[in-house]
């Protein structure tokens, strides 16, 4: 079993910063690929950005390209996602998850992931 906990959301304006953290346990981190992805109300899921377990290929969609960074820190066992200049359309909540089954590989297909955590608000204001 793999824990799964995010943090760092909150309520910004339009155009600014946050950064997102994860932090997964129960394995060793370097055994997963990360991904966040998120829901907004009355949406399906999307996602957003991804990493592999080396932080070598990572993958993003199209709507965060140039404004969502993902990184990741192997020894602190945690995922960030930094997200720059904001839209009220951010508006969702976050979620982390990860994938142990395609460790090389940044994927964007949810069903690939095997843990998720609880999600954290992130709210644009206009």
């Amino acid at each position: 079993q793999v824990q799964v906990a995010e943090s760092g959301g909150g309520l910004v304006q339009a155009g600014g910063s946050l950064r997102l953290s994860c932090a997964a346990s129960g394995r060793t981190f370097t055994s997963y690929a990360m991904g966040w992805f998120r829901q907004a109300p009355g949406k399906v899921r999307e996602f957003v950005a991804a990493i592999n377990w080396r932080g070598s290929n990572t993958n993003y969609a199209d709507s965060v390209k140039g404004r969502f960074t993902i990184s990741r820190d192997n020894p602190k066992n945690t995922v960030y996602l930094q997200m720059n200049s904001l839209k009220p359309e951010d508006t969702a909540v976050y979620y982390c998850a990860v994938n142990q089954r395609s460790v090389w590989n940044a994927e964007p297909n949810g069903d690939e992931y095997d843990f998720w955590g609880q999600g954290t608000q992130v709210t644009v204001s206009s």
